[in-house]
């Protein structure tokens, strides 16, 4: 649990174990927090490094807006404040736009790239979406907000049959979803808007897993094949009957496609 200086700005982070180095990046509304349950496994085997983008989490909020390659080098910061020079890195979502802007700008510090539930641009859905996001944010109202971002986040059938766990979960969120935090939701929504790597995706070399949800309502099944059919050594998987948030819908699924691309397939290259 540290921070560091980035343009006068504090970046919060945390590295959890030993071994090959995974950065997780996250989603939109998601923070180093969002990943505590998954935390106990992959560290087994991994340096599992965490980061809160800026507007996020423990990190500085931002005074005016800003674009996604800022939070590149938040990434990149973190990366040269543990002198690591390669790394796995994980994103979902936002936390996977940023990761393919990573790879493009800073090729060498990547091994592997896994992205779950990304888009290579800010499509006309999307960002209406975003836009609908925002103008709820402005309102600075926690449940109105939840009820615009969290059931779309979800896929029907989840969120029914655990309909316990989301109304406790809104509980904990609308207390979470608190001026401060509204207004960094809106600068964080704004940095994608014309987010486009489409044309760039042929220049990435580095072994990649592209992760779609069945019921995806945020960044559909086209999305991520398109990411699949322009990166050269890329691997897909749907996983069924999951929505957007797919490590909260499918736990052990998710970590058995990361340990499964990181873990076994070197084994089997080394045998």
């Amino acid at each position: 649990m540290a921070f560091l200086k980035l343009n006068n700005k504090k970046i919060y982070y945390e590295v959890h174990g030993d071994g090959e180095p995974l950065v997780i990046l996250n989603g939109i509304m998601m923070s180093h927090k969002s990943w505590v349950a998954f935390i106990p496994e992959l560290s087994k085997k991994y340096k599992v490094i965490l980061l809160d983008f800026l507007d996020q989490g423990n990190s500085d909020k931002m005074d005016s807006s800003y674009k996604q390659d800022l939070q590149v080098e938040v990434v990149k910061a973190v990366l040269d404040e543990l002198k690591i020079n390669n790394a796995n890195i994980l994103g979902i979502s936002y936390g996977g736009e940023v990761g393919l802007q990573f790879v493009l700008k800073y090729k060498k510090y990547v091994n592997k790239l896994l992205l779950f539930n990304t888009t290579s641009y800010t499509n006309p859905w999307l960002e209406d979406i975003g836009r609908g996001w925002i103008n709820t944010a402005k309102y600075n109202d926690p449940e109105a907000f939840y009820n615009v971002t969290i059931p779309i986040i979800y896929s029907q059938n989840f969120y029914e049959k655990n309909i316990d766990w989301m109304n406790r979960r809104k509980a904990i969120l609308e207390k979470i979803f608190n001026k401060e935090f509204l207004q960094g939701v809106i600068r964080l929504t704004e940095s994608a808007e014309g987010y486009d790597v489409r044309n760039k995706l042929c220049e990435i070399e580095q072994d990649t897993i592209i992760i779609s949800s069945e019921f995806d309502y945020i960044t559909p099944i086209s999305n991520q094949e398109y990411i699949h059919n322009n990166v050269k050594n890329s691997k897909y998987i749907l996983i069924k009957n999951c929505g957007h948030a797919s490590m909260y819908e499918k736990p052990m699924e998710f970590l058995s496609i990361v340990f499964g691309f990181l873990t076994i397939e070197n084994e089997i290259k080394i045998l």
